[in-house]
């Protein structure tokens, strides 16, 4: 069984504190709910709105306003009102479990692109009979929402981005083959972090990367002083044509697994530790004197590593040269 790449990445998400886009999901949970509704109320009525049929049981009455409290905020939600009789959304009913339902069909939008297959089972579970001009319809709907969201201007100053890839097995043209996920978080001057956009691709190659961070500069990516990645080569190139002006922050935590992988397994918590003190310095150049003792201590039983601790110092301590905070 191949990853699901919408799972990959809200685990990734997870385990650095953060979540999706909080303002798309409300928004994109509204649209959908919304083209339910209307979906729902039209089987009811047995019409459309502004349809003539003989068969029709009633006609719309206007709307009244509610809120939908949801996981992701507070959804305002308009509910038709029928001349004749009543209606209630089913979807709205208590103890249902439409939300959960609705948001994994917009999360694996969120990553994938919208699946008209999955909007098509949605209705079905929330007990909808809808024929596929009707799915398809809200499929569009779904989809404006996403676009301008992955295409949405980057509006604020990002001084500080991180950038990473998780690489999963993909199904492709009936073959299981490894992607790349790549994602970009931001953080602002005022200390928020946003996730600016993330891309599937073939590879992490130079090409790949370059055309991943031009799209984020076309968006309005700007003010970026320091970047925080791995080491990948073509990672690196590409940041040296498209942000010239930054510095460059070697990952510290990619950085100890590559340094730990020359020491044995019995002596690895050691080293780690060691090299922590580094890091725990107040200013760069308390840093660099720490780095050279480690290292020093290191030379003896782990050549290897110690040379890999010098090499890679400016690379490791480039953060220092920026604010504390």
């Amino acid at each position: 069984m191949t990853p699901d790449p919408t799972m990959a990445l809200m685990d990734y998400l997870r385990k650095i504190g953060m979540d999706e886009d909080q303002d798309f999901l409300r928004e994109a949970v509204r649209v959908m709910t919304q083209a339910l509704i209307e979906l729902e109320v039209s089987q009811q009525i047995g019409a459309r709105r502004y349809e003539r049929r003989e068969e029709r049981a009633t006609y719309r009455n206007g709307y009244r306003d509610r809120v939908w409290e949801t996981r992701v905020g507070a959804i305002p939600l308009r509910i038709p009102k029928l001349r004749d009789g009543s209606f209630f959304p089913g979807l709205l009913e208590p103890r249902k479990r439409s939300e959960q339902a609705l948001l994994a069909v917009i999360q694996q939008a969120y990553i994938e692109g919208v699946s008209t297959r999955k909007v098509d089972d949605l209705v079905q579970a929330l007990g909808i009979r809808a024929d596929k001009s009707k799915v398809s319809r809200i499929c569009k709907q779904l989809d404006e929402v996403v676009e301008a969201f992955q295409k949405r201007a980057l509006a604020h100053d990002y001084p500080y981005v991180w950038l990473d890839a998780l690489y999963l097995k993909v199904r492709q043209n009936h073959r299981v083959v490894s992607q790349a996920l790549v994602i970009a978080i931001g953080v602002r001057r005022t200390g928020e972090r946003d996730i600016l956009g993330f891309e599937l691709g073939a590879s992490e190659e130079e090409a790949f990367w370059l055309a991943f961070l031009r799209s984020l500069v076309a968006r309005g990516l700007r003010g970026v002083q320091l970047v925080i990645s791995d080491a990948h080569s073509g990672l690196k190139a590409a940041l040296g044509q498209v942000f010239t002006g930054a510095s460059w922050q070697r990952c510290r935590v990619h950085f100890m697994r590559n340094v730990l992988a020359h020491i044995p397994k019995v002596d690895k918590a050691l080293v780690a530790a060691l090299i922590r003190t580094i890091f725990a310095q107040p200013h760069r150049q308390a840093a660099d004197a720490q780095l050279q003792q480690v290292a020093q201590a290191m030379t003896e039983r782990w050549p290897q590593a110690a040379e890999l601790l010098l090499a890679v110092a400016d690379d490791i301590l480039a953060y220092m040269a920026f604010p504390q905070s």
